[in-house]
């Protein structure tokens, strides 16, 4: 059955608390920009390196930061006003524009495939997806590991509706896949390589020939519209991180992970699966979340049909 819009949208809205936010639309005048941002990716390396802050005070710009559990939540606060850019993976902004949030797509990162998995106890007797059928499988909804999922069945000659899904964010996931609560979890890094490292979880199946696994940085229409010299900003910030953590992984992660509060080891696995070269999309990415988008709205899980070209900017990165 499909959900309505209303519900839809009223559920997702109920999915996080942000009364340590700011509200409401972001005026030019008000020279902040807020940024939500998650333990993954390179906003949390910009973050940690500090090297946002000191470009935006020449244009005359603050900047304040929000973490995230995951995309939902954070395009929930983008929805609401509370946050102005961030960044996640490619399921949240299709739930999200669905729910009628004011987002806009502005770039993208390379495809990171083997940066997020669906992983089962080192001691579990399932060693296929195919046997995850009539099994309890634990994901946040609607993140990128979503469509993961969906496909990963799909390869294993499954219905999405062959296995139960239970839908968590990831700490009460990990909380649930420890005590045996879920045969199966749906994870993306860091958390899948904190699994893996601490608690030897293994991996069933990657996306790797299956999914992309994007990273694509995301702002409300209205301040993006407004800010062009803090969106050109942010660009070039973000580039220049993605330059500096490409070429010097070991070094990123020993330097980042006090300030991230991710163990260095755990960092270290997350930043060589990820990628790096912030782009504009070009149609070969749009058609392939258009292709996310059509499939969750055929399986009911969005309310309508959406079009992803509808929300690119046209003003590039």
């Amino acid at each position: 059955m499909k959900i309505s819009r209303r519900l839809f949208s009223t559920t997702l809205a109920a999915s996080v608390a942000l009364p340590f936010l700011k509200l409401g639309p972001a005026a030019a005048a008000d020279k902040v920009v807020r940024i939500g941002y998650q333990k993954y990716g390179t906003l949390v390396l910009l973050k940690g390196k500090g090297l946002l802050e000191p470009k935006l005070e020449k244009i005359g710009y603050t900047v304040t930061w929000a973490e995230f559990p995951g995309g939902p939540q954070l395009l929930e606060a983008l929805n609401i006003g509370a946050v102005d850019f961030g960044t996640t993976g490619e399921t949240p902004p299709i739930f999200a524009q669905a729910a009628g949030a004011p987002l806009v797509y502005i770039a993208h990162e390379p495809p990171a495939p083997r940066g997020e998995a669906i992983l089962v106890p080192k001691d579990s007797p399932i060693k296929t997806v195919a046997e995850l059928k009539g099994k309890t499988v634990a994901l946040n909804k609607g993140s990128n590991v979503h469509f993961l999922l969906v496909k990963a069945l799909e390869e294993a000659g499954l219905q999405y509706s062959d296995v139960k899904t239970s839908f968590l964010p990831p700490a009460d996931a990990r909380a649930a896949f420890e005590q045996g609560a879920v045969d199966a979890w749906v994870i993306w890094d860091p958390f899948q390589a904190a699994a893996e490292v601490a608690i030897e979880a293994r991996e069933l199946r990657n996306g790797e020939g299956i999914v992309p696994n994007h990273q694509f940085y995301l702002g409300a229409k209205p301040f993006v519209d407004a800010n062009p010299d803090v969106i050109s900003v942010l660009i070039e910030a973000i580039a220049e991180v993605d330059t500096w953590a490409k070429s010097n992984t070991a070094a990123a992660a020993a330097e980042l992970a006090p300030s991230v509060g991710i163990p260095e080891d755990v960092l270290a696995v997350a930043l060589e699966r990820q990628s790096y070269g912030i782009k504009p999309l070009d149609e070969s990415v749009v058609q392939q979340q258009q292709v996310i988008a059509d499939t969750f709205f055929d399986l009911g899980l969005i309310p309508n049909k959406i079009s992803i070209a509808d929300v690119v900017h046209k003003g590039g990165a």
